[in-house]
């Protein structure tokens, strides 16, 4: 909220934005009630949901991101002491993504490398839609806000002209209840699009992070597996 009122307090330092007798609340409020009564429920509807599903989704990542380093580094330790019951033992316990896709390739370890590969890719599969689930709500806010703003500034300039059709003749006064909701709504659809944006493409930088630790860290496991079958069969 700090942050916020910083950023209103920097926007009404520009020529043209002064503002002195308006706090940041009352700010809020009035722009509350430029919108409308139209669309103001429906970009409110999506400040809701977006906030909701960021804050979910930072908790989410950051909680499996940790998790999957951890078990990385404990597996790649253990794999490298050719250890796999152990490996076996680690990865069933934990249920981050990473623990869940070597578990899978360690569990038809002797059903050949082909098997093994396979059940990773699927089970890779399924955990990459459980890390992407709540993004298509972030892209669909992305898209759909701004084209509620835009709808809105419609239906502002629709009112404007019909005020204009009522009295017979150009004011400004007249006309300036439309037009100032036809901007708020556009403002507003914009202003939401942009953070939920930025956040859904933040997410998918972190989940393509992850996947490419946990890619790395199966190809290891598969060469390990391989050494170990070579070293096995030499002997």
């Amino acid at each position: 909220m700090a942050s916020l009122m910083n950023v209103y307090a920097a926007i009404l330092q520009l020529p043209g934005m002064e503002t002195p007798d308006q706090t940041f609340t009352e700010w809020v409020m009035q722009t509350w009630e430029d919108a409308g009564d139209p669309m103001r429920w429906p970009l409110l509807a999506c400040v809701i949901v977006g906030v909701i599903v960021i804050i979910w989704k930072l908790i989410d990542i950051f909680r499996k991101g940790g998790a999957t380093k951890r078990i990385l580094r404990e597996v790649d330790e253990l794999l490298a002491q050719q250890q796999i019951k152990e490996s076996l033992e680690v990865t069933r316990e934990s249920n981050a993504p990473a623990a869940n896709i070597l578990y899978a390739g360690l569990e038809r370890r002797d059903e050949g490398a082909d098997r093994v590969m396979k059940a990773i890719e699927n089970q890779g599969l399924i955990e990459l839609s459980k890390l992407e689930s709540g993004l298509v709500v972030l892209a669909t806010l992305t898209n759909v806000a701004p084209l509620l703003g835009f709808l809105g500034t419609v239906m502002g300039m629709i009112e404007a002209f019909q005020a204009i059709e009522l009295a017979g003749e150009v004011d400004a006064i007249t006309v300036a209840r439309g037009i100032k909701i036809a901007l708020t709504t556009t403002a507003a659809g914009l202003a939401i699009a942009i953070p939920v944006s930025i956040a859904h493409n933040f997410f998918v930088s972190r989940i393509d992070h992850l996947v490419i630790d946990m890619e790395e860290s199966a190809q290891k496991m598969i060469d390990a597996l391989f050494a170990m079958q070579t070293g096995q069969s030499g002997a």
